[in-house]
């Protein structure tokens, strides 16, 4: 499996692709950290698989190591959580020459990543992600973040890590939800920017899940390729890194006004795809036909394309706290045609009558 960098202005970090890697890893971060003290940070789903054999390679390695386990759920991504983690570090005195080590999803890496980069003014930080969805994207390009009430992601930090570590064999143990959850990232970078990989989706979903992941080493590749070569260019999202929000807009607002308790990201992602993609065909903006074959897609998938019942004006208000926002125009992220995207300055007006589109 090959190694992906991320070149950036000041260093490049690798993201190793390979099975076995979570028995493996104290030698990968070995190499990269050297002597050192390492904080591995992971939640109740993922401690009770991947932690103890995570602990013994890092042991064998010559690591002084520490675990804390924190509840699973897009509710740990709060200012109160991290408040923990930082007495946590103290605790296990950790210092500017040690590491935070995120095991999980998304929601572990946001949390740990930003403890990591506030901590002390900044330690180093390594994931590992476990998850269809952060190994596709959360886990690459340095943001991490807590939700606020108002919003998601609202306090946080651009954080490169040392290095990502990407084992495929992990995604086995992923329950049905969290395998669709990673799905609706991975058909976004098929829409922005890959439509070989769209393609490849296409004729991978009859199979299901273990058609899907006949093809996983290949989608992982395209996925975090696309990813990385995004980053280099726009570290901080001034830019082109807006392509990676296609879906987001919508996505976000349905999170905050479901109090993160209802879709999951990527399924939320999924029906923001579909819904922002038809509104843009009314308004010929996005060629026509790119919807059906989109939904189509989603469908064979078994990924969401309905909105679910939320008053509209409650999703517009929420758009107006979006970070992509500036000044009043909002920025969103349409489709040239499959495989291809463009970012599109309007308001939040553009979005009523939204409910009608979601078909």
């Amino acid at each position: 499996m090959p190694v992906i960098h991320v070149p950036l202005q000041d260093r490049t970090y690798p993201i190793h692709i390979r099975r076995g890697l979570m028995n493996q890893a104290g030698a990968y971060l070995r190499e990269a950290l050297g002597e050192c003290a390492l904080a591995v940070i992971t939640d109740d789903h993922v401690a009770p698989l991947y932690l103890k054999c995570l602990l013994a390679s890092l042991e064998a390695a010559g690591f002084r190591t520490c675990a804390a386990v924190l509840p699973h759920g897009e509710q740990t991504k709060s200012l109160a959580r991290l408040e923990e983690l930082y007495g946590f570090l103290c605790e296990n005195r950790i210092t500017r020459r040690d590491a935070v080590v995120a095991l999980g999803g998304g929601v572990i890496g946001d949390l740990a990543g930003l403890a990591a980069a506030t901590y002390l003014r900044g330690v180093r930080f390594v994931q590992l992600p476990t998850t269809l969805l952060s190994q596709v994207d959360s886990s690459v390009g340095g943001k991490v973040a807590v939700d606020l009430p108002q919003g998601k992601n609202l306090v946080g930090a651009f954080w490169q890590p040392s290095l990502v570590l990407c084992d495929p064999d992990t995604l086995r143990t992923l329950t049905p939800e969290y395998w669709l959850d990673g799905l609706g990232e991975v058909v976004k970078y098929g829409c922005i920017g890959d439509e070989a990989l769209f393609s490849l989706l296409e004729e991978a979903a009859p199979g299901g899940r273990e058609g899907v992941m006949t093809h996983i080493d290949e989608i992982l590749r395209r996925c975090i390729q696309q990813k990385a070569d995004v980053v280099a260019q726009d570290e901080h999202d001034t830019g082109l890194r807006m392509i990676l929000n296609f879906g987001h807009t919508i996505a976000h607002a349905v999170e905050t006004c479901q109090h993160y308790q209802g879709l999951r990201h990527g399924e939320a992602v999924a029906l923001g795809m579909a819904v922002i993609t038809r509104m843009a065909e009314s308004r010929g903006l996005t060629p026509i036909g790119t919807a059906a074959r989109l939904d189509a897609l989603l469908d064979a998938l078994s990924l969401p394309r309905r909105l679910p019942e939320l008053p509209e004006r409650d999703l517009i208000a929420a758009m107006g706290m979006d970070k992509k926002n500036a000044g009043q125009v909002l920025r969103i992220i349409l489709l040239k045609g499959i495989g291809a995207c463009r970012v599109h300055e309007t308001t939040p007006d553009f979005f009523a009558g939204m409910s009608s589109f979601a078909g």
